[in-house]
């Protein structure tokens, strides 16, 4: 099997990089590759057949299968690998730097295959904006919050300190610049190693200038200020769009990182936690823990990188699955999470072809793991396909594909499938209509005006109704998270109390916020189901409205005839209930702040404390959930709603055309042509519901 393709030299506008594509664990990405193209062909046969509203809307649709570009987050440990994986993924080794700031907070989405305008940059970088960087250079960021509310001086002192150290050296690097710099957005028509590493890579030395030119060749000059990287590769190895967001991580010194990883989770289907498999998943990782504990385990494939360390893969592999298992259930994560074990030096070294710098220790080490995993077959694989197999990353694209395509992928397709079919019994009715005109039938006249007021009524209906669902389901769960809230406090202060009792001022308080994680989680997961009831009930009725309007105005008598109402949006998991809070922060500072205050202050304070501490995490779940998915089941409704009425509007105004002005747009025989290839389409897309069912 030949490995290897030749680089791509593309004239400045990318990096040239040794490129390689490894035809291996992809199966599931053809499979979805086949059926978007299979969907597109039916959509192509359709538009052909269309008139001008129908068109319209399967342009829509067109284009929206078109813009299926799933996204997969990556977050991990600290030199766990994971940028190293992310590089091997995409066939592109180095591509990504490894060395990033302790600061930066960057997330960098590689876009694979997708889809752009020809003028479009090939690489963005966003710069906070202002009022983001002043809020953590005046307020010290997430931590700094943390400290204030806890009255925690000497820690907010040191935090401030810190952010003075890095608010300097900022500036040295940027000089007059820096404040005109925030808030932009730096686009580029290339690629390249120093361009990447301008943005996203360590850079701490103030001796750096800023060219006159704008340029971007210094190492790391932007870091510090870089928010977010969209890059847009070819990857001709994966069948499909693809975007990677490789992530800084959650244990940054400001927890600026955390919040912007549940960011990134929370736009994303999928979740790969890549850890090391010297340290495959501890107590030290539990900011990490408390972020993939909202992830579905479907949504979440574990990687357990760098086995080509492990003196004895053979009897440790088991251990270190067991341990993970075990912690995750410890403190209520996802149980049967897909763990996949692998390497990505390995990985990175088939790529380049470059198996052979392994020494024989290391070389024996790859056999090894390779028969102990791949059995009899390993035997026939030379050493760059062996390394490839046995790095894990084909079983993870393997776990990846089957997610997507019982996930993202299929929910896209059912949509595009359902609208694409009632589009075709839209048009079934329209030629149907013109075939009983041209032989003369007055009975198909049709009142556009009562056609009209009928798809209003329809319309406003099914939106009041969806408006009053939502606003009850809404407010049902803000007074459930209120409750489950102030008993937690309750429950915490009589915890406390009971510690002054017991055990006195000697010993420290701490009290975990799991058992409010959990409650408000369960709190979330009632309400997405009430959602999802709510969203269908209020569909399935415009659909029936639809259907029977087709029926009363335009005599359609076809058995089973019926108009497919959209699915609810997909939920997605409530991450920022992983957001770090005081009291998961067992720090020198909490035990100093509990030893400086009194006894009879203790329960006040504590009380005040943990109130302000979590009071964020029901604003964000609102803000960033709730609203979410209200905005979601508006949308999709009013998309529904606009493509029935233009296409019922439009039959319609069919009837209101003369004899002579139908015949020379249709003959009889060609309208009955189209009745036929339109049944045979609808044909189609049925079957395809069946296949994707």
């Amino acid at each position: 099997m030949n490995m290897a393709f030749a680089a791509e030299e593309a004239a400045g506008a990318e990096h040239a990089a040794n490129e390689h594509t490894i035809p291996t664990g992809f199966e599931p990405f053809e499979r979805i590759a086949e059926d978007v193209e299979e969907l597109e062909d039916l959509l192509l046969d359709l538009s052909s057949l269309c008139d001008t509203e129908p068109a319209k809307a399967l342009r829509k649709l067109q284009v929206q299968l078109k813009s299926i570009v799933p996204s997969v987050t990556m977050i991990g440990q600290v030199k766990a690998g994971k940028t190293s994986l992310v590089n091997a993924m995409i066939g592109r080794p180095e591509f990504l730097p490894a060395d990033v700031n302790p600061w930066t907070s960057v997330v960098t989405s590689l876009h694979l295959n997708t889809p752009r305008a020809k003028d479009a940059p090939l690489a963005s970088f966003q710069l906070f904006k202002p009022e983001e960087w002043d809020n953590l250079v005046q307020s010290g960021g997430r931590l700094g919050e943390l400290a204030r509310n806890a009255d925690a001086d000497e820690e907010l002192q040191r935090v401030n300190s810190q952010i003075l150290e890095m608010r300097e050296k900022t500036r040295a690097r940027l000089g007059r610049k820096f404040e005109l710099l925030l808030g932009q957005r730096h686009d580029f028509d290339r690629i390249d190693e120093d361009l990447i590493q301008s943005y996203v890579c360590m850079g701490d030395d103030p001796a750096i200038a800023l060219p006159e030119d704008g340029g971007a060749a210094a190492q790391g000059r932007f870091a510090d200020i870089t928010k977010s990287a969209d890059i847009y590769l070819d990857a001709p190895h994966i069948p499909t769009a693809l975007c990677l967001r490789d992530t800084p991580g959650v244990n940054d010194t400001f927890l600026m990182r955390e919040q912007i990883t549940i960011g990134a989770l929370r736009s994303s289907r999928l979740c790969v936690v890549v850890l090391s498999a010297h340290q495959a998943l501890t107590t030290t990782d539990l900011a990490m823990i408390r972020m993939i504990s909202n992830v579905k385990s479907r949504d979440l494939v574990i990687f357990v990188n760098r086995i080509d360390e492990l003196p004895e893969p053979e009897t440790q592999i088991d251990e270190i699955r067991d341990s993970i298992r075990a912690t995750l259930a410890e403190h209520k994560g996802p149980a049967d999470a897909e763990i996949v074990f692998g390497s990505a030096y390995w990985a990175n070294l088939a790529v380049r072809s470059a198996t052979d710098a392994l020494d024989d220790a290391a070389f024996e080490a790859l056999e090894l793991y390779g028969a102990l995993t791949l059995g009899e077959a390993a035997e026939q694989l030379g050493t760059d396909d062996l390394a490839w197999a046995a790095s894990g990353v084909p079983a993870l694209f393997n776990a990846l594909g089957e997610r997507l395509a019982k996930g993202a992928v299929e929910g896209t397709l059912r949509s595009v499938r359902q609208q694409g079919q009632n589009i075709a019994q839209g048009l079934m009715v329209s030629t149907a209509l013109v075939s009983v005109q041209l032989i003369g039938d007055a009975a198909a006249k049709i009142d556009q005006a009562v056609v009209g007021a009928r798809v209003e009524e329809i319309g406003a209906r099914a939106r009041r109704d969806l408006m009053d669902k939502l606003d009850a389901l809404e407010h049902d769960f803000g007074q459930r998270v209120d409750r489950v809230r102030m008993r937690f406090l309750d429950r915490a202060l009589e915890t406390l109390l009971q510690h002054l009792d017991t055990k006195g001022d000697a010993a420290v308080w701490n009290y975990s916020a799991d058992g409010l994680r959990m409650l408000l989680r369960s709190s979330f997961l009632v309400l997405s189901k009430n959602y999802a009831q709510a969203c269908q009930a209020v569909y399935e009725e415009a659909a029936e409205g639809f259907a029977a309007t087709y029926q009363t105005a335009f005599q359609v008598t076809a058995k089973g005839f019926t108009i497919a109402p959209p699915d609810a949006p997909k939920v997605p998991p409530p991450v920022t209930l992983g957001a770090t809070i005081a009291l998961d922060l067992n720090t020198s500072w909490w035990r100093s702040l509990w030893h400086r205050r009194g006894s009879e202050g203790r329960a006040a304070h504590y009380r005040k404390m943990l109130e302000a501490e979590t009071a964020p995490l029901l604003e964000q779940l609102n803000a960033n959930h709730v609203a979410t998915i209200r905005e979601a089941a508006i949308d999709t409704l009013n998309a529904f709603l606009d493509t029935q009425s233009a296409q019922l509007m439009d039959i319609g105004s069919k009837s209101a055309r003369t004899e002579e002005d139908m015949r020379s747009a249709f003959g009889i025989s060609q309208a009955q042509d189209r009745i036929e290839m339109l049944r045979s389409l609808i044909d189609d897309f049925l079957e395809m519901e069946e296949d994707l069912a």
